[in-house]
């Protein structure tokens, strides 16, 4: 299949292509590592007039550790974001997730912004973002924003990008003291999409008590999903099998999985019990690390 027949622009500055997208509106796509707009256009089930190339935008490829969290551009590349020490040590749930991103080539290339801009709720970063309380910084020509991860993912492929703005980066916020993090998924193939996949992370007090928890699941429904009442299920409590059992069952009903070719829905909501009880277990153990003997 080839592509139905687009304009190319590649953007000079970030006010340029800015500029591009207000005057072509939703008939305008950005350009990063195209990992995912591609094959759509060559499937023409993505058909933008204009395709606004940003890989000019140096400005754009950045990891950057300050007080108010790690931020991360809209060109920064999947490997990049992998291959970082300072991800690495300051959000291990992220740096834990990468490497189960598609294969290497496609981390070569493809961008962490794009993704999360392109919403795929089969997706890990979605996922990971809800988790981890990330917030999305949306700029236009006329002004920016920053939207909170729950805001974001609207619903299938769709987010709360308005017609002129771009997903400049990303700010995932420091990581409280005594917290644990975990990704974990089960896919057919390494590198496939997952039958079901989840991202937790939990805080705990000086006695071992967990005073914090998020939990979050990909392809468990029409966008990420966050399963709030099995976090709070935890807060307060010592994380023992008994406790992460009962976060986990909740977690299950929280979820509303469509089913595929490769797992049907009463199978994917078991695969999203199982995982949270395994994610929440290893979490909690790391978590226990930390606290002062």
């Amino acid at each position: 299949m080839k592509p139905a027949p687009f304009r190319y622009a590649a953007a000079e500055s970030l006010e340029h292509a800015l500029a591009l997208k207000a005057r072509y509106g939703e008939e305008a796509r950005f350009l990063a590592g195209g990992q995912s707009l591609i094959p759509a256009m060559n499937f023409r089930l993505a058909q933008p007039a204009v395709l606004i190339d940003i890989n000019p935008l140096l400005e754009l490829n950045f990891i950057s550790a300050g007080t108010d969290g790690l931020r991360i551009g809209a060109r920064t590349r999947y490997a990049t974001v992998e291959h970082s020490a300072e991800v690495d040590t300051l959000q291990p749930l992220l740096a834990e997730v990468l490497p189960n991103i598609a294969h290497p080539q496609i981390r070569n290339r493809g961008t962490l912004c794009g993704n999360l801009a392109h919403a795929d709720p089969a997706s890990e970063l979605p996922a990971v973002m809800l988790a981890s309380g990330a917030r999305m910084h949306a700029r236009s020509a006329s002004g920016e924003r920053w939207i909170a991860a729950s805001d974001f993912f609207i619903n299938l492929f769709e987010t709360a990008l308005r017609a002129d703005e771009m997903l400049v980066e990303i700010e995932l916020p420091p990581l409280p003291p005594r917290t644990g993090t975990c990704f974990m998924e089960l896919a057919r193939r390494q590198g496939d999409y997952a039958m079901m996949g989840v991202a937790v992370q939990v805080t705990l007090d000086a006695g071992g008590k967990c005073t914090l928890a998020s939990i979050a699941l990909c392809n468990a429904g029409p966008t990420p999903m966050a399963a709030p009442a099995a976090a709070q299920v935890l807060v307060g409590n010592s994380l023992d099998s008994k406790v992460i059992a009962a976060a986990a069952a909740q977690a299950q009903s929280e979820v509303s999985p469509n089913g595929n070719v490769h797992a049907t829905a009463d199978y994917q909501r078991h695969l999203a019990g199982v995982l949270t009880r395994r994610a929440l277990a290893t979490a909690g153990a790391r978590a226990l690390q930390k606290v002062p003997a």
